[in-house]
């Protein structure tokens, strides 16, 4: 494992501040918290799928098609938002997508056919993408190059910890109150967030709040401020295509995950709509484990004098290790042991995608972080339209073994795809 010179150690007065009372940390949690509503509104419609299927006469294609209608939603609002993020900050652009997206969440509520959930999704899919391409800008912000793949690690554990809360709370509400319900208070939820972000975030350079120690300690080493890069010069570097090819590979195979799963254990393995309920969240807590722990790890090993690059490598090489046990999924003999393999595959996926989000910050300034999460997210879009409608497909004219044998190996495909592309990471001169 190719090994360089420590980091020089930081200065113990970087941390005589309380944790509390430092604001970056404040921040992280606003974004941990709009992460965890994003993802209950994602995973709404997946609890509630048996029930709407039966009761619209849904098949497997057209359940396909409706998760697709939302990736391309992304697809089609993911540059656009990434470029917004970067023109008039985040403070105002995430308040606008998580206003955006809510509306669209709430009203599916009043939906009453296949082509309404359809396009209701769509709307849905170009607020929702604002949410990766803002929060990384902050993170680039806020935080400094050895704490940013953590960062990234603490706001997308949420997505896992948004289905963790969905799959029970959803459940409930469904089997008390309607499956309206469960549309109705996430949409409400975002709503209040807004309110929440608008009150406490402001700029580093301009928050009230932030000490000079831990300012200090933020911009430590960080190099000095450039003019933003045009989209052309951007376009034209391999680190930039790597990082789309990338999630292009990896995005669609937790997507997947999140849309199928509630309906893979009660047509396949047999789960009741109140098993699913007790059972179904237990993989996610195991994504939560991964996010976390993916980020901290690489941070650690950055520590203990690994280069970025190799920090990098070893971390989301695990976790595409871990995702071949996609295969085993599928031929697990019990509904358990089934659930067992998926809460391995997402604790080492979402270790990987902690660290390919942190990639794009270690490689582009802050001024170019938006908009390059955002082409990266164009790539999870593009893949995440075409899954979902492959996925219904093949599990309507053959089963679910050769989508779980396409999981197993597109994380490693990507992970594969950026080192051989990019070469070694480091930050580029634009």
């Amino acid at each position: 494992m190719p090994l360089a010179t420590a980091p020089a150690p930081i200065s113990s007065d970087s941390w005589t501040i309380p944790v509390w009372r430092q604001v970056r940390w404040r921040i992280l949690a606003l974004l941990f918290l709009i992460t965890v509503i994003n993802f209950v509104d994602r995973q709404t419609l997946s609890v509630v799928a048996p029930t709407l299927r039966d009761t619209f006469h849904l098949s497997n294609t057209q359940y396909g098609f409706i998760g697709s209608a939302f990736m391309a939603g992304m697809l089609l609002a993911e540059f656009p938002m990434g470029y917004f993020m970067d023109r008039i900050g985040v403070r105002a652009g995430l308040s606008f997508a998580v206003v955006w997206w809510s509306i669209a969440t709430a009203l599916h509520a009043f939906a009453g056919s296949f082509l309404q959930f359809g396009l209701l999704r769509f709307w849905m899919g170009t607020g929702e993408c604002g949410n990766f391409s803002g929060a990384m800008k902050v993170v680039s912000d806020w935080f400094p190059a050895r704490e940013r793949a953590f960062a990234a690690g603490i706001f997308n554990s949420g997505s896992m910890i948004g289905n963790l809360i969905a799959v029970p709370t959803i459940t409930f509400l469904l089997l008390h109150y309607g499956w309206q319900m469960g549309f109705l208070l996430p949409g409400l939820l975002g709503v209040l967030w807004v309110l929440l972000w608008r009150a406490g975030y402001r700029p580093l350079k301009d928050h009230p709040s932030v000490s000079e120690t831990e300012r200090e300690y933020i911009l430590r080493d960080r190099p000095a401020p450039t003019p933003p890069p045009s989209n052309h010069v951007l376009l034209a570097r391999k680190e930039t295509w790597a990082l789309i090819l990338c999630r292009l590979l990896v995005g669609p195979v937790v997507q997947f995950y999140l849309f199928w799963t509630p309906e893979y254990l009660v047509r396949v393995r047999h789960l009741s709509v109140a098993q699913i309920g007790l059972f179904a969240w237990v993989p996610f807590l195991f994504g939560d484990l991964g996010s976390i722990g993916g980020g901290w790890t690489s941070g650690f090993l950055m520590r203990r004098g690994f280069t970025l690059d190799a920090a990098r490598r070893t971390v989301m090489g695990f976790g595409a290790v871990c995702c071949l046990l996609s295969v085993a999924v599928a031929k697990a003999s019990s509904a358990t042991l089934a659930i067992a393999f998926i809460c391995v595959v997402l604790l080492g996926h979402t270790a990987l995608s902690a660290n390919m989000f942190a990639a794009i910050t270690d490689v582009f300034p802050a001024s170019a972080v938006g908009r390059v999460t955002g082409l990266t997210g164009i790539a999870g879009g593009l893949s995440g339209i075409l899954f979902p409608s492959l996925t219904g497909i093949l599990v309507d004219k053959i089963s679910y073994t050769p989508v779980f044998i396409l999981a197993a190996i597109l994380p490693a495909a990507g992970v594969i795809a950026l080192f051989a592309c990019a070469g070694k990471l480091h930050p580029v001169k634009l």
